[in-house]
């Protein structure tokens, strides 16, 4: 009398993905060179559930990214070329982890210190870079703190690169991304947060979480994330680390050779780190 509504099988769901896996991978090859590196099992999988599963969309987005980084060549830029936009530490690869042991990429916008729009997301490329080389062995996604102290509309980045930056992160680094929290925004972030949510896709959207110190239930659902003791007074954490531009320098200078070595750029990276600091 009543339909019973039907469950996907687990077994049948794990099968279907895995052939569209395949499929999609034949799709887009033959591949050499770094794409060939690029374009790995868990790359196809996050690609594919960036479009829903869709074979045809998945498939012409991982062509555009290819595209897009054959000739932004996002494994090429080195610390040298991107140290004066991280002199503040408006964006830096954090030393603690989440629960989960996830790479933690620090935000603080109050801290812009160029008006550089190409420089600014060259900067955003190289650190989303580095966090990915940085993940753990089993994991493909990234943690964002954003903390708002010091920032207001005559310091806040440009409509477009706010538009550039959320281009660049949901086209070219899908499913990258496991959640955002903004700490403390102001009231006067909320006409800014209105025009830049239109740039972000659903998926996006619902990732960007707002805490705020004086809402314990924001606070709650960070602390599921994060144990408190690791993380940063400024968050509202325990943690008194403070950003130092020069250890994380040499940090960053390590991390060069280890993704030089990673995609096979040892003998270009180092030319190139030569010429910079000539």
């Amino acid at each position: 009398m009543f339909s019973r509504k039907k469950h996907a099988n687990p077994e049948h769901e794990a099968e279907r993905h895995e052939a569209k896996i395949k499929t999609l991978k034949d799709a887009v090859e033959p591949l050499s060179g770094r794409n060939d590196i690029y374009v790995t099992e868990h790359c196809l999988k996050r690609y594919l559930e960036a479009r829903n599963w869709n074979l045809e969309k998945s498939r012409k987005m991982l062509e555009e990214s290819l595209k897009w980084r054959s000739t932004y060549k996002p494994e090429e830029i080195c610390w040298n070329e991107v140290a004066v936009e991280g002199e503040t530490g408006k964006l830096y690869r954090a030393k603690f982890h989440d629960r989960e042991g996830r790479t933690v990429l620090v935000l603080r916008p109050g801290k812009q210190n160029t008006n550089s729009h190409d420089g600014q997301l060259r900067h955003l490329v190289y650190m989303l870079e580095n966090a990915i080389i940085n993940l753990p062995e089993g994991q493909e996604q990234m943690i964002w703190l954003i903390d708002f102290t010091g920032w207001s509309l005559s310091n806040a980045v440009p409509i477009k690169t706010a538009r550039d930056t959320a281009n660049i992160l949901q086209n070219h680094y899908p499913e990258r991304l496991a959640i955002a929290f903004l700490y403390n925004p102001p009231r006067v972030f909320e006409a800014f947060w209105k025009v830049v949510k239109y740039f972000l896709d659903p998926k996006t959207y619902h990732k960007v979480n707002f805490v705020y110190s004086k809402n314990e239930e924001s606070i709650k659902v960070m602390h599921k994330f994060f144990d408190p003791e690791v993380l940063p007074l400024e968050f509202g954490g325990k943690n008194k680390v403070e950003y130092d531009h020069e250890e994380f320098g040499k940090m960053m200078e390590k991390d060069d050779i280890k993704t030089a070595a990673f995609w096979g750029l040892e003998n270009k990276v180092g030319s190139r780190v030569e010429q910079l600091n000539g």
